[in-house]
């Protein structure tokens, strides 16, 4: 079942990270960052892997040093995602992954230093079909950006990247995104709304420092729920200090909850009350894990009782409303002769659940909440 979604999105230019298309009404990517040691070359892809098999778009890996540039060049060659080199001040850095074939770099033209440095690296980006990301961070603003502010400001964080828009501009390369994120909610909001009426460029979308798992993920998903409900935005990072698969599942569900994206199956789940005929917590948390392999995305209503539970399994793919020792199974939004019995729904709802993805599939039905 289709629902029309009111987001109307931002014009940007479109830009490719490797195969994945950034701006322009593309899907909204969704990434993280690795967080081993890039010199440890099996601890990386393999924790890209992971990463990707979470639904990751891209991956962003840190290249700090000479040694990890090389380490990349073999962490590249085993990655099944495009790859964005993180670098700051160091031009060799740039110049040699660009060589080893990185899919975007991440870095501030006017953090290299000479002239001669950043037009090396704008070359080396042209002539390789990679972009650029800048990144502006309200933590590590420029010290006479700070000094004319007082504070980190939206004012300020638009001010410095547009320094370094202007540095790809007078070079005449545009293919380019740009991020202004900060800790406070707030201040990434109001800053990624001015810098998208000053640039056509698709914007990279981030709280940063976000936070643990439960708070970090909270506050991601309103500062970047603001925005996304606003059309603004085009690729985004949910920063979390936990488990980088972590981050991409938080991302697929704030574009799911918005309608914008979805990957995998949506649970439609009541809290849960005294009406409740099974433990729907348990069996939600069940069926999540057992269900993480499924991409394609499905609503699946798991409901309590008989109050709200017929209502949302008729606009389910799936949907289990409580009863007396047998709960009632909705299928493409019809009643089921078959009933679940209650002692056992979770084995059950997994092979309902499993066998609809499959007939979804063969039959290429729309459900509802597909990409934008």
């Amino acid at each position: 079942m289709m629902h029309e979604n009111p987001i109307k999105r931002r014009p940007s230019r479109r830009i490719y990270v490797g195969n994945v298309p950034i701006g322009d009404n593309a899907p909204i990517a969704v990434q993280s960052m690795t967080n081993t040691e890039t010199t440890d070359v099996q601890a990386t892809v393999d924790q890209i892997n992971r990463i990707a098999a979470a639904g990751a778009d891209i991956v962003r890996v840190s290249v700090p040093t000479m040694d990890a540039a090389e380490a990349f060049k073999l962490i590249k060659q085993q990655s099944p995602v495009p790859l964005v080199a993180d670098i700051h001040f160091d031009y060799r850095i740039a110049l040699k992954v660009a060589e080893y074939g990185v899919d975007c770099l991440r870095i501030n033209p006017g953090n290299i230093g000479r002239e001669d440095r950043i037009r090396a690296v704008v070359d080396a980006a042209r002539d390789n079909n990679i972009p650029i990301r800048i990144g502006v961070n309200g933590g590590s603003l420029e010290r006479e950006i700070q000094e004319k502010y007082g504070e980190p400001t939206p004012a300020a964080l638009v001010e410095s990247a547009m320094r370094h828009v202007d540095i790809l501009d007078r070079l005449d390369f545009q293919d380019f995104k740009v991020s202004v994120k900060a800790s406070d909610v707030f201040l990434a909001v109001e800053s990624y709304r001015l810098l998208a009426k000053q640039i056509e460029q698709p914007l990279h979308l981030g709280i940063t420092e976000a936070g643990g798992l439960r708070s970090g993920s909270v506050k991601s998903s309103i500062g970047l729920g603001m925005l996304l409900a606003e059309g603004i935005g085009d690729t985004l990072r949910v920063s979390l200090a936990a488990d980088p698969v972590e981050e991409i599942k938080v991302g697929f569900d704030i574009l799911k909850s918005l309608r914008i994206r979805s990957r995998g199956i949506n649970f439609i789940a009541c809290p849960s009350c005294s009406r409740q005929e099974f433990d729907v917590i348990s069996t939600v948390n069940a069926l999540e894990q057992r269900l993480e392999d499924i991409t394609e995305p499905m609503d699946v209503s798991v409901i309590g009782c008989v109050v709200n539970g017929p209502g949302e399994a008729l606009i389910s793919e799936v949907g289990l409303a409580g009863a007396k020792s047998k709960s009632g199974l909705y299928i493409g939004g019809e009643r089921q002769k078959l009933r679940l019995d209650n002692n056992d729904l979770v084995d059950q709802l997994e092979a309902q659940i499993r066998e609809r993805v499959e007939y979804v599939k063969k039959h290429r039905i729309d459900v509802k909440e597909i990409d934008n």
